[in-house]
């Protein structure tokens, strides 16, 4: 191998991530929010290296509704509306790859009207489609997802579906015409990591053609490596960011864990094994014990 292949095998910024057309050097996108201030927001995001980050017009809605009343509740409405105003400031400035999501809908219309609104203000076809279907552990509705899919691709969007470890469900978005699938390794906010391996390994197997981005229930920078080497393209995580001691810190331990996941499936991982194998030749040893 030559000097050139072995830096481009081995130099994330060669290995480039390609959604719908555009490339990417990293291999995590990152959400906004949860973070305890949107100064820390921004630290850790950059210190993420990620390139695309998700933002909930719900929120922005929310926070930007008119403080009524007296008292606390219209200080914490104007403090909301404040602290929402320079997360988007902050977000502008980054000049990241904007991922609306359609977070808190639960049926397909109400995820195709907010996704009209939200290409609307902020400018983009891309878009983070849920449609969930149980409040408890927030699973997506496979049927209201695939029926919101498949409208807003003939509408022009470039979306980028949340769904569970369901091979048939993955199917079926192909089929709708998503070229980039998110599988869920967990339960949104659980830090569960990769649940259902079994399925997990099933999808990558059998679904090639498009990149899979494992989102959703990752908590710790060991668990994105292991998708990275399990061959997923890439994670999407939040809480796991915001909600640390440290979240800078954390951005940038996840960003390592990242680059060593897609380094190491690229190089290959060994087969395991039953029984133990001996790493240490058997030269000079006693005959007995020699196999």
């Amino acid at each position: 191998m030559t000097k050139d292949a072995l830096t481009q095998d081995t130099d994330p910024s060669q290995d480039l991530l390609t959604l719908y057309g555009e490339s990417f050097s990293s291999r995590m996108l990152i959400g906004s929010a949860l973070y305890p201030s949107p100064a820390i927001m921004n630290e850790a995001v950059q210190a993420s290296g990620s390139e695309i980050i998700t933002l909930s017009l719900r929120r922005q809605m929310a926070s930007n509704a008119p403080a009524s009343g007296s008292g606390g509740s219209g200080i914490g409405a104007a403090a909301a509306q404040r602290e929402a105003n320079e997360i988007w400031q902050y977000i502008q400035n980054m000049g990241l790859k904007l991922l609306p999501n359609t977070a808190g809908c639960k049926t397909a219309k109400e995820a195709i009207t907010l996704a009209e609104m939200s290409r609307e203000i902020f400018k983009t076809d891309w878009l983070k489609l849920e449609v969930i279907g149980d409040d408890y552990n927030l699973q997506p509705d496979p049927y209201g997802l695939i029926e919101a899919a498949s409208e807003l691709i003939k509408r022009g969007f470039k979306v980028l579906p949340y769904c569970t470890d369901d091979l048939i469900v993955c199917q079926r978005l192909l089929d709708a015409g998503c070229e980039v699938l998110m599988p869920w390794g967990a339960p949104i906010g659980t830090g569960q990591g990769l649940l259902n391996k079994y399925n997990l390994s099933a999808i990558r197997e059998r679904i090639t053609q498009v990149p899979l981005i494992i989102d959703a229930g990752i908590g710790a920078p060991s668990q994105a490596a292991e998708a990275l080497e399990m061959g997923f393209d890439a994670v999407l995580l939040n809480t796991a960011v915001a909600k640390a001691a440290e979240p800078v810190m954390m951005a940038q331990a996840f960003k390592a864990a990242v680059e060593s996941g897609r380094l190491a499936y690229k190089a290959g991982l060994m087969l395991k094994r039953q029984t133990a194998s001996p790493s240490t030749p058997t030269v000079g040893m006693p005959f007995w014990h020699q196999q």
